[in-house]
């Protein structure tokens, strides 16, 4: 059998990618029954061996995945190639490897998240959302929610948000076509202005209209004479990926954000953005009051 360890001396990283895989294979050999050191028998392993695996703290190969599941009796297709696939990119360093240490450990997690996913849908009350954002304007609104940070922290994350954006545009690994992005926007968010730069929103309002075009993009507006809805709470993503990964949340604040799981908790945000959208306006409508505010400048 061949060697499924990498760099044995070197402690493997306990990525996102990596925590779902082992969640993956211990529920998958929780509902067998089978104890660690059955199912570690079966591809020639030791209990602890496959224990680290299970905690995101040890690789496993694509090929030894796919040992473990037929163990289990997983065979649907989808799920097989989904747990060999992330078995085959769990200690992958994504592309914000280049900047180092200004990337934090929970951004990291989501932009992992945000690569793999299938659609994601965002509720964003007071800013436009981060994908949708021009460099000018992420600097300006990374400039104010990070005023601790130091210039060139500013600019060096103005320039990952604006490098996250291709997962909108262009094919992903596997041939993946790119993210599906519905997103409903406070129209308070479309006056928003920036003395410093007069020209700055109408360009950020341009570039909306211009992505709303996409056929994998979804832009409503909740206008200002709005009824109470789940939007008044603060800004959540709900992220959607292909089975058999579960749907994760995405709640941010002022220092970060936190990642909301387990199925009864993410029901309750995917039905709040569904209040949302049936409280926005719609699509038609909502790109000409963008456009409308936008000749105003």
């Amino acid at each position: 059998m061949e060697d499924e360890t990498s760099m044995p001396n070197q402690p493997a990283r306990p990525t996102l990618r990596r925590r779902r895989l082992g969640e993956a294979l211990r529920k998958f050999r929780n509902q067998t029954g089978m104890s660690l050191e059955q199912a570690a028998e079966t591809i020639g392993w030791d209990r602890t061996r496959l224990s680290k695996v299970e905690l995101a703290k040890g690789h496993i190969s694509a090929a030894g995945a796919a040992k473990l599941l037929s163990a289990y009796g997983v065979d649907a297709p989808d799920v097989l190639a989904a747990i060999e696939a992330l078995a085959r990119d769990a200690g992958k360093r994504g592309w914000w490897k280049n900047y180092g240490d200004v990337v934090d450990e929970l951004t990291k997690d989501y932009l992992s998240l945000e690569t793999d996913a299938e659609s994601t849908r965002i509720c964003s009350p007071n800013l436009i959302p981060g994908l949708f954002q021009t460099g000018a304007y992420a600097r300006e609104i990374i400039a104010a929610g990070s005023f601790w940070r130091p210039i060139d922290e500013v600019n060096a994350f103005a320039e990952v948000r604006k490098a996250r954006q291709a997962v909108l545009t262009a094919k992903r690994d596997g041939g993946r076509p790119p993210l599906s992005f519905w997103a409903v926007i406070h129209e308070a968010v479309l006056h928003q202005r920036f003395p410093s730069q007069p020209t700055l929103m109408r360009e950020q309002l341009r570039h909306l209209l211009d992505m709303s075009d996409l056929p994998n993009i979804t832009i409503q507006v909740m206008p200002m004479a709005m009824v109470p809805n789940p939007a008044m709470m603060g800004l959540f993503e709900v992220v959607r990926f292909p089975a058999p990964w579960p749907t994760v949340v995405l709640v941010e604040n002022l220092v970060g954000g936190q990642f909301v799981e387990g199925t009864e908790h993410v029901d309750i945000y995917e039905q709040a953005f569904e209040r949302v959208v049936a409280t926005a306006l719609p699509v038609a409508d909502s790109r000409e009051i963008i456009k409308r505010i936008m000749e105003k400048d």
